[in-house]
């Protein structure tokens, strides 16, 4: 089986990608599609990625689109480590507490938006980065109460092994970190994230891994 990931180093959905690619231990060729230079947008990526995005992952060719049904192949596919838990109750609150990021908090501040923003209807750069805290502010709030609410011993979101949430979280706070954003309201989200990034896995994936030129 070969596989083959269209991604651009910062996009946050891409390396959610990344990180499931690496803790399943998958090999994969990476090809950078630069979504400053606006190549997402060229034919040949529409032709494999209808939204003109990244993430896509091309499996003997077939490309597959949006970061959590990649994710969701890979879980069913290369089932260890698994990614969401056997119980569906548990099952459910991985895939609630993931959805709070990438659902609900990620989409409304991507680059599109933020460009939006600004040539529709006039926003500066401040105005921007105060939009962006906001709703960065009112998801990781959420996140926060629902993990604590859950009593888990942690480190991870969900106890001993990182699993779905804790695959999204690490790009949502690598993005904080960028806007300046303190993280100490949130200290079991720091606590997953410090967990995490403590795996090689989770090293491996990080941008600045696999930034152009490295």
């Amino acid at each position: 089986m070969t596989l083959r990931l269209f991604d651009y180093w910062r996009s946050s959905a891409s390396y959610r990608v990344r990180i499931a690619l690496a803790l399943k231990g998958v090999a994969y060729e990476r090809v950078a599609v630069n979504l400053i230079a606006a190549e997402q947008h060229d034919p040949a990526n529409r032709a494999r990625n209808p939204q003109g995005q990244v993430p896509t992952l091309e499996v003997d060719g077939r490309p597959i689109i949006q970061s959590l049904a990649i994710i969701d192949w890979l879980d069913s596919v290369y089932p260890d480590p698994p990614l969401l838990p056997i119980d569906s109750f548990d099952r459910a609150e991985v895939r609630a507490r993931a959805l709070v990021i990438v659902a609900d908090t990620h989409p409304i501040d991507n680059m599109r938006v933020l460009r939006r923003l600004e040539s529709q209807f006039g926003a500066d750069q401040a105005a921007r980065d105060d939009w962006y805290r906001h709703w960065v502010r009112t998801g990781l709030d959420a996140l926060e109460a629902m993990v604590a609410g859950g009593g888990g011993a942690g480190p991870f979101l969900g106890g001993a092994a990182p699993d779905l949430a804790d695959v999204v979280l690490v790009p949502q706070l690598y993005n904080a970190r960028r806007f300046a954003m303190s993280l100490e309201p949130w200290p079991h989200l720091i606590r997953a994230d410090a967990a995490a990034c403590a795996l090689p896995a989770f090293a491996a994936a990080h941008p600045d891994r696999v930034r152009p030129g490295d």
